[in-house]
């Protein structure tokens, strides 16, 4: 999970334009910045050990068939081919996992005082999938390691990992004042 001050997107480039003069008033242009927390947490190494696993496998379906000590016991061998068919398979299913790059990110706006959940299209550009006001929000729950927001029915709207207490410190003084938050 990755935190910045500034969001990468294009409206953090227009928000110190245009609401400077009310961030500067307000108490500050650092605490005026949108918080930016990513849904992924290292998916390239994990990825990367699933596919090293997935050829291993294959490999090792493969290596059955090599080392044959008794090739003529045809229970021996229907086993064999059970097993290097699971092999082949489990294989294929570890190396074709999808990569988990285009996870939404959660935008929490402090000028604006809303919840922004953006995607990357296929393009790379970031679009909008949920935008939510902190006055429509029903209350937060900080733990440890996430942050859980509620609907007014008290149903779960969305968790979203914290990787920091500073991320956790930050959220907390953003919402303290717009949305209800629960112990």
């Amino acid at each position: 999970m990755s935190i910045s001050s500034e969001a990468p997107l294009a409206y953090g480039r227009q928000a110190p334009g245009r609401f400077a003069g009310k961030a500067l008033a307000g108490g500050g242009l650092a605490s005026a910045m949108p918080l930016v927390l990513n849904f992924e947490a290292n998916w390239r190494a994990r990825t990367m050990l699933l596919r090293v696993l997935g050829v291993a496998l294959i490999l090792s379906a493969c290596g059955l068939w090599l080392f044959s000590g008794m090739a003529s016991d045809p229970e021996l061998n229907l086993m064999k081919v059970g097993v290097s068919v699971l092999f082949f398979v489990l294989g294929m299913v570890l190396m074709t996992v999808n990569d988990r790059r285009n996870q939404p990110e959660a935008c929490f706006d402090p000028v604006r005082r809303e919840l922004r959940v953006l995607r990357r299209d296929a393009h790379g550009q970031p679009k909008t999938v949920l935008r939510r006001s902190y006055d429509t929000i029903g209350g937060a729950r900080l733990s440890d390691g996430a942050v859980q927001l509620f609907e007014n029915d008290g149903s779960l709207l969305i968790e979203v990992p914290l990787g920091s207490a500073a991320a956790r410190s930050q959220l907390r003084d953003q919402l303290s004042g717009a949305v209800q938050l629960y112990s």
